[in-house]
């Protein structure tokens, strides 16, 4: 059966190369461009799906989608941008849209989202309509691929009230997460508090949690109301809950379970709704193994998980995220926002920053605050110079993983070796990385010969024959 779909984008090439891209057979489309007739529109066209763009000359595509979905709730609407936005892809997906898609977007992705949404027989129900998200201090930057994804999943995590797990290394933003949930959901108006949970000894802990009655041990002079109290009707944000001792672990299930509890020293109990999110960056598999953390908790926290990528594995976004920083800090330090010299640019781009968007926050507000040129130098970031002498390097973690190994050390020096190069860097390196080897092997076996060619693999002619093309004696 013929489906319809009505394509609404001022972009009269690209919405006509999607149209041709489709099988006529399968699909009818209805063009418009822009997005003032919309609602006009739609009882005559019977569509089975909307493409809807976000930028159009009279009207704003998340507008058009939350009074689309208000009429239309089961209708599926996929949102298409020219502009890579974190906080339109968080509304989008929390005002209903089936998929949040950034141009130039490959035709057959399209093709594939356009299937999944109109195999969609059953109608979905629209839930009530959340605040106005504001993302201004403390939002999440990004829009490589991985951030976009993130930004969805936060979009559509944030309409209901399920537990969600936030998985990633120090530093890369996790209660950033918890709080864009938080703020697009139903309790936006309702607290938000935050416990880092390995800060605190076990018995504060579970004070601080579930509040105390007075007298409950030494120095409780007055009752306490703890955290999940205070935040009743809102979201309470646990960091680092593998650091949890099994105890209080066993009362935030209750909590999950049957949304009580009782404070310590008392007998009373205490009734809430509080959403809970949590976020560690330990293994809570490995955790349970060890028989450290609860499996059914487990499972009660991970409804939805989200990963979050360390800042090495999304370089593009750090440019957007310095620009960032250099004008929060520029602002509060009441200072004009410097350019960065062009070997700084370079040198964030190839720092494996360790400490992931915190590490990078941390040296551009030093920077801003310390800088006396007229832009920003090596100089101003001391975590460059004091990595100058090299990398340095967990080997634990690298074990056998040689390609890990040899990236950590090629990639910070790399546009130097580039920028000296004449177009030999390939052979250069590779001689370069033998000889090393061997210099290597026969500084450990005190220059046996017959050790240093059993440890590197090779045979000892062979050796002998690359000590000589290398002039090691």
């Amino acid at each position: 059966m013929q489906k319809h779909i009505l394509l609404v984008d001022d972009d009269p090439e690209i919405a006509q190369a999607v149209a041709n891209y489709f099988d006529p057979a399968d699909y009818k489309f209805h063009m418009l461009a822009d997005g003032d007739r919309v609602l006009e529109t739609l009882p005559s066209v019977k569509a089975d799906l909307i493409l809807l763009d976000v930028r159009l000359p009279s009207a704003s595509g998340l507008d058009l989608l939350k009074q689309i979905k208000q009429d239309n709730p089961e209708l599926p609407v996929i949102i298409i941008s020219g502009q890579v936005s974190t906080d339109d892809a968080i509304e989008a997906m929390r005002e209903g849209a089936f998929e949040y898609l950034t141009k130039p977007f490959r035709l057959d992705k399209l093709q594939e989202t356009v299937e999944r949404a109109v195999g969609q027989t059953a109608p979905r129900k629209r839930p009530p309509a959340a605040p106005e998200v504001t993302v201004e201090a403390d939002r999440i930057v990004g829009r490589s691929p991985e951030m976009m994804e993130i930004a969805k999943l936060i979009g559509q995590v944030a309409r209901s009230d399920a537990s969600v797990l936030v998985l990633g290394e120090s530093g890369t933003g996790k209660e950033l997460v918890a709080r864009a949930i938080h703020r697009n959901s139903l309790r936006a108006n309702a607290p938000f508090l935050s416990v880092n949970c390995a800060a605190l000894p076990e018995t504060l802990l579970e004070s601080e949690l579930f509040g105390h009655e007075k007298g409950a041990f030494t120095g409780a002079l007055s009752r306490k109301l703890g955290r999940f109290e205070q935040c009743d009707g809102g979201t309470i944000f646990l960091d680092e809950i593998a650091d949890m001792t099994l105890l209080t672990q066993s009362k935030v299930l209750r909590v999950l379970q049957e949304h009580n509890f009782e404070r310590v020293g008392g007998t009373h109990t205490v009734h809430v709704d509080v959403r809970v999110i949590t976020a560690t960056n330990k293994s809570l598999v490995q955790c349970m193994k060890e028989g450290s953390f609860r499996v059914d908790l487990f499972y009660r926290l991970k409804v939805v998980t989200i990963h979050l990528p360390p800042l090495r594995e999304r370089r593009t976004d750090i440019p957007l995220l310095i620009e960032y920083f250099m004008e929060k800090y520029s602002q509060s330090a009441r200072r004009p926002v410097k350019p960065l010299a062009s070997d700084v640019v370079n040198a964030t781009m190839h720092y494996p920053w360790p400490g992931n968007v915190r590490e990078l926050e941390n040296a551009i507000h030093t920077a801003v605050v310390l800088s006396k040129e007229s832009q920003l130098t090596l100089h101003d970031f001391p975590v460059f110079a004091e990595n100058a002498e090299g990398p340095q390097l967990d080997y634990d973690c690298i074990q056998n993983d040689y390609h890990k190994l040899f990236s950590s050390v090629i990639e910070p020096l790399f546009p130097r070796v580039l920028a000296n190069s004449e177009g030999h860097i390939y052979g250069d390196m590779l001689a370069a990385m033998e000889r090393a080897l061997i210099t290597s092997a026969l500084n450990v076996t005190a220059n046996n010969q017959v050790q240093a060619a059993q440890v590197l693999g090779l045979s000892r002619n062979t050796l002998r024959d690359r000590m000589k093309k290398y002039g090691i004696l």
